[in-house]
């Protein structure tokens, strides 16, 4: 089943909680659940690291078309289709595209701030740093579809960073991955300085290629629909050593 689909079934039969499970109960009031997707995801098979799992993928899910929503009033922008921007970032079967706008639109009109689902996905993620990066990263993608980034939602992204736990150096690493000057920099992409010796060079590059295979991601709760931020982060990396390498006459 797709995370869309697991999402109706979320809604349908299993609880969350939090600011974000309260999504899901007013999605459930607003659409055509899927009982028997909500059967398989409440009772599943008895594998409590399955249930775990599923709840992360759908936490996360939730938790990125929840500050997405919030971010697309960040900008002051009231003509964009902010839905159509996060289908361009992270395509939804055109099955699923009515309940996902939906989703998009409740989260929106919500009246809780987005700190608190910033919280609840912090708490949850709290021994998984690397799942809030990838929250983040989502974020930016989706600030990004408009080749621009406006300040309000600068100030809204750090504050998401802040409330995550991420240092300034983490959140402006991610930053300057996608907007900065320099974003094309390959010692920028491998978040080292040019006077990293050699050594130290492939220890970075290793240990950001482990953190960012879409093995790893899927591993650490992020649904397969998301991979594209490990694959597009992956080829960048792997282009950073090959110029690094060739710039420094490394076999």
């Amino acid at each position: 089943m797709s995370i869309w689909g697991k999402i109706a079934g979320a809604a349908a039969g299993m609880a969350i909680g939090g600011p974000l499970g309260a999504l899901l109960g007013a999605l459930a009031g607003h659409m055509f659940v899927d009982r028997e997707a909500g059967r398989q995801l409440s009772d599943g098979d008895g594998h409590g690291e399955r249930k775990i799992r599923e709840r992360d993928e759908i936490a996360f899910t939730i938790g990125v078309i929840a500050l997405a929503a919030k971010l697309a009033k960040a900008d002051g922008t009231v003509t964009r289709d902010e839905v159509e921007v996060f289908k361009r970032v992270f395509p939804v079967p055109r099955e699923e595209e009515a309940n996902v706008g939906q989703l998009f639109n409740l989260a929106k009109q919500d009246v809780a701030g987005f700190d608190s689902y910033a919280k609840q996905l912090a708490s949850l993620f709290r021994n998984r740093l690397g799942v809030l990066e990838d929250l983040l990263d989502s974020l930016f993608l989706i600030a990004k579809a408009d080749h621009a980034l406006h300040p309000g939602e600068l100030e809204f992204l750090r504050n998401v960073a802040d409330l995550f736990g991420l240092t300034p150096a983490q959140f402006e690493r991610i930053r300057a991955s996608h907007f900065g000057l320099d974003r094309d920099d390959p010692y920028v992409i491998l978040g080292i300085d040019r006077s990293t010796t050699d050594d130290d060079l492939k220890k970075a590059y290793h240990r950001l290629v482990r953190e960012h295979h879409p093995d790893k991601l899927m591993a650490r709760g992020v649904p397969a629909e998301f991979v594209r931020l490990a694959t597009d982060k992956l080829a960048s990396i792997n282009g950073a050593y090959e110029a690094i390498k060739a710039e420094r006459g490394i076999n």
